[in-house]
């Protein structure tokens, strides 16, 4: 699954902030969250509850 564009809770936009989130994800977490200005705490659930299985659903073509 791709990484939600809204958070499920609020609805506040998130989509755009993902690449920064893995970029500034070797500081941990906490701290790429509030680089980034995610506050709310359902929105910072999108983000650490994400599991990104792109890559593994793609290797299955028809």
């Amino acid at each position: 699954m791709e990484f939600p564009v809204r958070c499920f809770t609020c609805g506040s936009v998130i989509g755009d902030k993902y690449e920064d989130y893995k970029r500034l994800l070797s500081q941990g977490p906490d701290k790429a969250l509030d680089q980034i200005g995610v506050t709310k705490y359902c929105c910072r659930r999108m983000f650490v509850s994400h599991v990104d299985s792109v890559d593994s659903v793609r290797r299955y073509n028809k």
